[in-house]
């Protein structure tokens, strides 16, 4: 129970450093709110080498930690929403054990941006956004191949560690 609390420990400072990283390194491919996500690396990871659950909270954490440090109210609303979103679609692609790790990552990659669309229309009270979707769903299986395949590499490593 001790390794699994500082297991899970690490993974939500990895996370945390990561969008830190991500924060302070200017990422502009022209496109307002386009951002690769490598945080998303972690909970990819913890989804396949430490369960849903673990993951879930890893997560849940992260998008917490990011907004009270580099975001604001607003920007956690719509993390959550796209983050709660992106999670439950992920773990059902998963549950299939039809696609790969790289394949669940851009469904996650995909419905993230989804799900920060809808909270916008919501907390908005407009469907202007509809017009951007496509361009986050590009981005979002760009950037949800890049964290796939780095996940991929990272969770058969932990694997082949842990036997």
């Amino acid at each position: 129970m001790k390794n699994r609390v500082a297991r899970i420990g690490m993974f939500v400072a990895l996370a945390f450093v990561l969008s830190y990283i991500e924060a302070m390194i200017p990422f502009h491919v022209g496109i307002q709110g386009v951002k690769l996500g490598l945080a998303n690396v972690v909970v990819m990871v913890a989804l396949y080498c430490l369960g849903e659950k673990e993951a879930f909270g890893i997560s849940m954490v992260r998008i917490l930690l990011t907004g009270l440090t580099f975001g604001s109210v607003a920007s956690m609303i719509y993390s959550f929403g796209g983050g709660l979103l992106s999670f439950g679609v992920m773990v059902l692609a998963k549950k299939t054990k039809k696609l790969s790790i790289t394949q669940v990552s851009v469904l996650g990659g995909i419905f993230h941006n989804v799900g920060q669309i809808i909270v916008a229309m919501i907390v908005l009270e407009t469907k202007a956004f509809l017009y951007y979707l496509p361009v986050l769903l590009i981005s979002g299986v760009v950037a949800g191949v890049v964290i796939g395949i780095l996940g991929s590499i990272i969770s058969g490593r932990i694997r082949k560690l842990a036997t």
